[in-house]
């Protein structure tokens, strides 16, 4: 349940040859209203992103059946960016 003051972890997940990257795009906050407040590190191709509540890096992706571009021997910011 989306309660005040919650942080959320918001991801941008790419298809990889393994399987599903997932890249983490920034952070949510849940206002006293019911609202989202998104902030973005990033933007993500094709402006689809995923809203989840935030967990440790290993719990949270793995029980997803992801992994972050960093663990596929990716640089989060190189995937699918530019320098």
């Amino acid at each position: 349940m989306l309660t005040a003051g919650k942080r959320l972890a918001v991801f941008s997940i790419r298809e990889g040859k393994g399987g599903s990257i997932w890249v983490r795009a920034g952070s949510a906050f849940v206002n006293k209203d019911g609202s989202l407040n998104v902030l973005l590190d990033v933007l993500p191709l094709d402006g689809k992103l995923h809203v989840r509540e935030a967990a440790d890096k290993k719990d949270g992706l793995q029980a997803a059946g992801g992994r972050y571009a960093s663990e596929a021997g990716l640089e989060a910011g190189l995937v699918g960016g530019h320098s």
